[in-house]
């Protein structure tokens, strides 16, 4: 994700994922979440840490907005059916 200085940044633009990557497989988990990336759930969730597997990079657990957690595996979960309907923000 690109650096952003804004913690109140909207997103200038989106696109769909065309193809699997370590940053479309995040975004695959956080909008299953409820979230658009991951500057909006920190931003909702006011500095929460975000829970990464250390030897993939995968986000590993995420706290939904009505305040259950989604817990994800080591392991891919972005099929390659589910890929296209990955939206990938630019700021």
């Amino acid at each position: 994700m690109a650096c952003i200085t804004d913690n109140n940044s909207k997103p200038k633009s989106m696109k769909k994922a065309k193809e699997w990557t370590l940053e479309v497989e995040n975004l695959f988990r956080f909008q299953q979440a409820g979230y658009r990336d991951e500057l909006e759930y920190i931003q909702v969730k006011q500095g929460a840490l975000i829970d990464k597997w250390p030897d993939t990079g995968f986000v590993k657990k995420l706290q939904r907005r009505d305040d259950t957690f989604f817990y994800y595996s080591k392991k891919r979960e972005c099929q390659d059916i589910d890929v296209h309907k990955v939206k990938v923000y630019a700021y």
